[in-house]
């Protein structure tokens, strides 16, 4: 077997990945990155996300930092508000129900702005996420629920970026390298052994960074940890993120953590392919259904099941995938009149979404054929008769606009479905990552059963259990990667350059 060696392996090649060896290369170390994709399929679940940030802002100030080219237009017609820390922790608490590891979600919140500001020193741009976490309402935009930023371009744009930045700074990126075991020795871990090009070979390294994604790719273990029916969920993103990285971890002692029953969900393309693909035209995955707040959800039998308005998208879309492969064939439909297609996404418009449209509610029941429309005509009549139309709707706030008396409430945005013409989507379920993983430390150090860190690891990203639980804070994954990414090539090149002989 041909030998290689470095100070530092990173394992993956996603934002976290990335972040970790751009950190490292920083310390001194020398750093190789092993991707397991082929070259056009890099950047793993870090290419198909919108490229959204949750982080700490306290004001304009802030936000001038992290987007400098911001116009005075811009600033006269938009309400920012702030985001604290305070205001991130208790986010991150209700939303996972108080499981998040404090010390974990202390870390994450605390270092975000650090962390943008350190991206943007690598060369990746931000912009205001108008018209995504901004709807212009009574001639005003007001952003909502804690995420105002994006990487420029996305997702894609996010991991070009990075991967320019490695480039220059000559950090080498091995493709179609499948790490498989993790090599043990007296100091602790000291390489990996990885098949590149399907040819065994070993990686010599002081220190190892696991930054290659949960198992949400990997149909056994989804039906194993996650349950009976998740087997026959779609991917909404890399296939190569199979739960490599954790496996091998434990396999040398690390402490399994987090809630490996959990994982990220959202309503997707009922007829999506088994994995994620990004539309040419836009920055965001076309398999997205995410506006069922402006919508009623109904199922096969025609019934509602959900509260589409229980809070903002970013609070409720990662837990409703679960809840629609609940339903009777694992499928439901989105429905809106003329008041809610406005603020359809363009996800929506995305060649081969399942759609059907009439102008009346009775067509529009007969074209939704695996729907009980006797059913599905009672619930529109219900709901709309329990509407309190007294009540102003505001999409940027949670307005109250409800409905009263019904088994399931819709707490907000409660328009009714009356005007023509009326359009529905048919809807399944995508997993989007994995919540189970291995145990760290807040400084990334992977730990064993006994909460001792093992020598020489290091890990981040979504392999990393203890940070979610349940449900999901919209845009706090990259922050999540980017945060302990860069700690962990920070920790790792100060490991491999101080702490050890070279090899």
């Amino acid at each position: 077997m041909e030998k290689l060696s470095c100070d530092v392996i990173v394992v993956g090649a996603g934002n976290a990945a990335l972040c970790a060896a751009l950190s490292a290369q920083e310390q001194g170390a020398s750093v190789m990155v092993l991707e397991r994709a082929p070259q056009d399929k890099r950047g793993g679940n870090s290419a198909f996300t919108g490229g959204g940030f949750r982080t700490v802002y306290n004001g304009l100030d802030d936000i001038k930092t992290i987007v400098p080219d911001i116009t005075e237009e811009e600033i006269a017609n938009s309400d920012f508000g702030q985001y604290t820390l305070e205001n991130y922790l208790d986010d991150l608490g209700r939303i996972t129900q108080y499981h998040t590891d404090p010390d974990l979600a202390e870390t994450l919140a605390s270092c975000s702005t650090d962390t943008i500001r350190w991206l943007r020193s690598k060369g990746i741009r931000f912009q205001l996420k108008y018209g995504r976490q901004a709807f212009k309402h009574e001639g005003r935009f007001k952003f909502w629920a804690g995420i105002i930023i994006a990487a420029s371009g996305g997702g894609r744009g996010l991991v070009d970026a990075q991967f320019k930045a490695a480039e220059k700074l000559g950090i080498p990126v091995r493709y179609n390298a499948h790490a498989t075991e993790l090599l043990r020795g007296p100091a602790g871990v000291e390489g990996v052994r990885v098949l590149l090009d399907g040819v065994e070979r070993e990686i010599r390294a002081n220190a190892v960074v696991l930054a290659c994604g949960g198992f949400e790719a990997n149909r056994e273990w989804r039906a194993r940890y996650l349950g009976a029916g998740w087997d026959l969920a779609k991917v909404r993103g890399s296939r190569y993120n199979t739960g490599d990285g954790i496996r091998m971890a434990i396999d040398i002692g690390a402490q399994p953590y987090g809630q490996w029953s959990g994982c990220h969900s959202v309503s997707w393309e009922r007829h999506a392919p088994d994995f994620g693909y990004v539309d040419a035209h836009t920055t965001h995955t076309s398999g997205e259904r995410h506006c069922y707040q402006f919508s009623i959800m109904v199922n096969a039998e025609g019934r509602r099941f959900v509260d589409e308005g229980a809070d903002f998208r970013n609070f409720t879309y990662a837990k409703y995938g679960r809840i629609v492969l609940q339903q009777p064939g694992s499928f439901a439909w989105q429905v809106f009149d003329t008041q809610g297609t406005p603020y359809l996404r363009d996800e929506y418009k995305a060649k081969g979404t399942t759609k059907v449209r009439a102008d009346t509610l009775e067509e529009l029941a007969d074209r939704m054929e695996d729907v009980d429309g006797t059913q599905f005509l009672k619930t529109v009549r219900e709901y709309n008769a329990a509407i309190k139309r007294e009540v102003a709707f505001n999409p940027n706030i949670k307005d109250g606009l409800c409905t009263v008396g019904l088994p399931i409430n819709k707490s907000n945005w409660a328009t009714p479905i009356e005007k023509p013409p009326f359009e529905a989507y048919s809807v399944g379920t995508g997993i989007t990552f994995t919540f189970g993983g291995i145990k760290i430390d807040p400084t990334t150090r992977v730990l064993d059963m006994a909460d001792t860190p093992l020598p020489g690891l290091y890990a981040a990203g979504e392999l990393v259990g203890g940070i979610f639980y349940f449900n999901y804070p919209g845009a706090s994954g990259l922050m999540n990667g980017s945060v302990f990414g860069r700690i962990a090539g920070r920790e790792a090149g100060s490991y491999a350059r101080g702490n050890r002989k070279p090899i």
